[in-house]
């Protein structure tokens, strides 16, 4: 079953706005509830997204970038520059 895209949008928007409370309100740099508000709108985003598309054949220009994959990425990068230093 599909979701509606407006439906999702106002998902979206009302944990944007949790969120945007959420930080108001922190109490320390690892606050329970902004991490929370933090993959809320995440998941928010990702219905969105996956409702646009199956809708409308259209999708973003934004994406939820994972810690881990960000992780890899720097280290990949790290490897390309390393492979270079060697092979000059």
């Amino acid at each position: 079953m599909s979701i509606d895209p407006r439906v999702a949008l106002e998902s979206l928007t009302a944990a944007m706005e949790e969120h945007l409370a959420a930080a108001a309100a922190r109490r320390s740099d690892g606050d329970p509830a902004v991490e929370a508000a933090y993959f809320a709108v995440a998941d928010a985003f990702e219905v969105y997204d996956d409702s646009l598309y199956e809708a409308y054949g259209e999708v973003t220009p934004l994406q939820v970038i994972d810690e881990e994959d960000d992780e890899e990425e720097s280290e990949e990068v790290d490897d390309e520059e390393d492979l270079e230093l060697l092979q000059d």
